[in-house]
């Protein structure tokens, strides 16, 4: 049997990873986050008003920011072993997942559980920059010990407090972490981006938003499941073609943009480029798509009805802010100002204006009329691209 068994003395050496492509554990740990983010979509289904709305993005965005940073952290730091970026995504996980399961209370019973678990992602982050800046910084690191360290603190302070207090400490936190990015150039902070990998950081992006639209149609299907009718199965039908279609937008046109876009900027050293294209404009894609899906979930046990004033913006407002979004990367990428808006700008407007009308006509009625709007749109960029490779 030579050449097939190793010496029982052979050292074990940790998987091999490759820092370009996005690892299995990376994966895994994205999908406990999705599930953090179903959790709080279940709050806007139904009818909900500028309340819901706040508070699932109150909710959600601290959750982002560190979801985001983890990415970024990752990406920079192509010595990690897969068995160190297994354990970190495991820790990860963990912290996700409490999150996830104090979602619902969040606002109430359970604020300290989701303090804590913000706090247990912020000192996981702070342990990974150090490890980062040990590798490959000479500055100071005093702004990492405040980027992740003190806001860490306010987290686990935020732990013991009531809600009323302690949500100022999570929004003080907030404020930190974001402020201290948007003046990072100032601080000196963005030569570390030098080293960013666009096929890691475009692909991570891509896969996040394949689990987003999988949690959508698994919202759609947990609808249809609980009324087998022929008319939930309609809407039920038509909101996977409004998924489905999304997608299509996003994976056959986005994806290369994405990895283009991302090397443009990082040839031009725009560093405020890349965070927002990588770090704020996918989060309010995100939204949009959350909201879609919410809304969708609401028009199926009532086909026949006029949707509810806060399921019609959830739809018609999902459907404006992906497209904005998308248009906006575009732009930021370098693309033709007139050829963007060509599609963006009609789509958009139209989007809003499906907003009153899903409130007037069958719900069946305004879903279908999403799926005219995003067919239409789809095959005016289709017959673009045949045409440009022609």
């Amino acid at each position: 049997m030579e050449g097939i068994s190793q010496p029982l003395n052979a050292p074990h050496r940790p998987p091999a990873r490759e820092p370009g492509r996005v690892h299995w554990m990376e994966l895994f740990f994205d999908l406990v986050f999705v599930a953090f983010v179903g959790q709080l979509a279940h709050g806007i289904h139904g009818d909900p008003g500028w309340p819901e709305f706040g508070t699932y993005l109150l909710l959600f965005f601290p959750a982002w920011w560190a979801w985001v940073n983890i990415v970024s952290v990752i990406n920079l730091l192509p010595s990690l072993t897969s068995r160190q970026l297994g354990i970190a995504m495991l820790l990860a996980m963990a912290a996700t997942g409490l999150m996830a399961a104090s979602a619902h209370e969040a606002f109430g019973d359970r604020a300290w559980a989701f303090s804590l678990a913000n706090c247990a992602l912020r000192v996981l982050l702070l342990l990974l920059w150090l490890y980062q800046h040990r590798q490959m910084s000479t500055v100071p690191s005093w702004r990492i010990w405040i980027y992740n360290g003190g806001t860490a603190a306010l987290w686990l302070i935020a732990v013991f407090l009531p809600f009323q207090a302690a949500v100022i400490l999570w929004a003080l936190s907030i404020t930190i972490e974001v402020g201290m990015v948007a003046i990072s150039s100032r601080l000196g902070t963005q030569s570390g981006l030098a080293g960013i990998n666009v096929e890691h950081a475009a692909e991570r992006l891509g896969l996040f938003v394949i689990i987003v639209l999988g949690e959508s149609v698994l919202t759609i299907v947990t609808e249809i499941s609980q009324d087998w009718a022929p008319g939930p199965g309609l809407a039920a039908s038509l909101g996977f073609v409004i998924v489905a279609l999304l997608g299509w937008a996003f994976f056959q046109y986005g994806m290369g943009t994405l990895s283009s876009g991302l090397e443009h900027l990082r040839e031009r050293d725009d560093f405020a480029g890349i965070l927002q294209t990588t770090l704020l404009m996918p989060f309010v894609m995100v939204v949009g798509v959350t909201s879609i899906a919410a809304g969708i979930a609401t028009a199926i046990p009532e086909p026949f009805h006029p949707l509810p004033w806060g399921a019609a913006i959830s739809i018609g407002g999902g459907v404006a802010l992906f497209y904005s979004i998308n248009a906006a990367v575009s732009l930021r990428y370098g693309q033709n100002p007139r050829s963007v808006l060509a599609w963006a700008a009609p789509m958009v407007a139209a989007a809003l204006v499906l907003i009153p009308v899903s409130t007037a006509v069958p719900a069946v009625v305004g879903l279908a009329s999403v799926v005219v709007l995003l067919a239409l749109v789809t095959t005016y960029v289709e017959v673009k691209a045949r045409r440009r490779a022609r």
